[in-house]
């Protein structure tokens, strides 16, 4: 009997069917792992984040433990009183006091170059000489006319004097002494001509014999024996630059020329330091020589120039340089090292150091300079951290880090 129920239904359902399992079945299974699979992915993911957040949260609060409990090392500096300027500081251009671009008066042949590119050369050095032969005819010519028509002028003057002389005795009629006094004058001013034309043909000689209008450092040489140069040219022969003194100009804004006029009727003159492009060498001290007289619209600056010896060319002109002029100096303030201040938003304080214990304290910072704060808020003698303030908190226990001793000479300071 069950064998005769097995093949009707076999033969009901069909071989094909009778022989393969269902196909959904297997599409449904594969997609159960599959989503276990992820799932069990997820959890992997999840569980290995957890665990990283929470070793930086311990991380963190070892830290904040390690900060309220532990010992934090750090350096400290003593707060003392003391004096500090009251810079103000603006980048500037080095400018000479003179510069004499030289350039041809007369046309000719160059026949000499006397200086040497880059030699520093005096007032009335010799520079160029330029062929003086056509000028020295031409004047040669001049002084002729001149000795002539001042040997017609005496003879006139002769005759004159002969009139007269003759017009006292009744000899000869008044018209001929007339004439002859006109006759004179005439040839006085002949003899005037002649000698301004002599006069100007000297300048013109002159003119080929070049030499330094004022003291400074010659430039390249732009010319040389063989070129031939024209009268009023525009091409420059040699350019001379005063490089001692020399002066540097800067512009400030005119919000601050108030203090620096204010101070130059006290003082009549401010200190001014030259620094190089970084503002880590100081190059050059010298003294406010102006100020200019109109406040520029379009920048709201107005332009000063200070004066410098350069004695050793540490300026060099068109060279740029920042500058820091001293409006003021502050007498008797409490110094602390510029980086001793830490800021919370608008607050300003710094952490005593007293008893192996930090304690926050309210300062107000004023002026900065040289690495050194004017503050007010705390008094002489106080100790006052420098560093580690990343472990720092109020109330924090500290211990002071050995500091090494200042270089007594200054091959110690370069020792490596």
């Amino acid at each position: 009997m069950s064998e005769i129920e097995d093949k009707s239904t076999a033969t009901h359902v069909g071989p094909d069917r009778a022989l393969s399992p269902p196909r959904s079945g297997n599409r449904r299974g594969g997609i159960f792992w599959i989503g276990l699979l992820v799932l069990l992915a997820l959890v992997v993911v999840v569980v290995y984040l957890i665990r990283q957040n929470g070793g930086k949260a311990a991380a963190a609060n070892n830290t904040r433990a390690g900060a309220r409990g532990g010992v934090v090392t750090l350096t400290v500096a003593t707060a003392s009183k003391g004096n500090i300027g009251v810079y103000v500081s603006a980048i500037g251009t080095v400018t000479p006091v003179y510069t004499s671009t030289i350039t041809a008066q007369a046309s000719g042949v160059i026949t000499a170059v006397h200086y040497r590119e880059g030699q520093f050369v005096r007032q009335g050095d010799p520079l160029l000489d330029i062929d003086p032969r056509p000028y020295e005819a031409t004047l040669l010519q001049a002084e002729g006319t001149l000795e002539r028509d001042t040997n017609v002028l005496a003879q006139a003057q002769m005759d004159l004097d002969r009139y007269r002389a003759a017009w006292a005795k009744n000899s000869i009629n008044k018209q001929l002494l007339d004439d002859q006094e006109k006759i004179v004058l005439q040839d006085q001013g002949l003899v005037k001509n002649d000698q301004g034309t002599v006069d100007y043909d000297k300048v013109q000689l002159g003119y080929c014999h070049i030499a330094a209008p004022i003291s400074g450092r010659a430039g390249l040489r732009l010319v040389d024996p063989g070129n031939v140069v024209q009268a009023n040219s525009t091409t420059p022969l040699v350019v001379i630059a005063q490089i001692q003194p020399i002066t540097v100009i800067f512009t400030i804004a005119e919000d601050s020329l108030a203090a620096v006029q204010a101070r130059l009727r006290k003082v009549h003159t401010l200190p001014v330091e030259a620094l190089d492009r970084a503002q880590s060498t100081k190059l050059a001290s010298g003294k406010l020589l102006t100020v200019d007289n109109l406040i520029d619209t379009t920048t709201g600056t107005v332009k000063l120039r200070a004066q410098f010896d350069n004695r050793k060319s540490e300026l060099f002109p068109n060279q740029f340089v920042n500058t820091r002029l001293l409006v003021n100096t502050l007498d008797g303030v409490m110094l602390v090292p510029a980086n001793a201040i830490q800021h919370n938003g608008d607050q300003s304080f710094v952490y005593v150091i007293a008893e192996d214990k930090a304690t926050q304290r309210p300062v107000k910072a004023g002026v900065s300079d040289s690495g050194m704060t004017a503050v007010t808020g705390i008094n002489p003698g106080d100790v006052v951290a420098t560093s580690s303030f990343d472990k720092l908190q109020n109330g924090s226990k500290v211990a002071i880090a050995r500091q090494a001793p200042p270089p007594s000479n200054p091959a110690e300071e370069n020792a490596p």
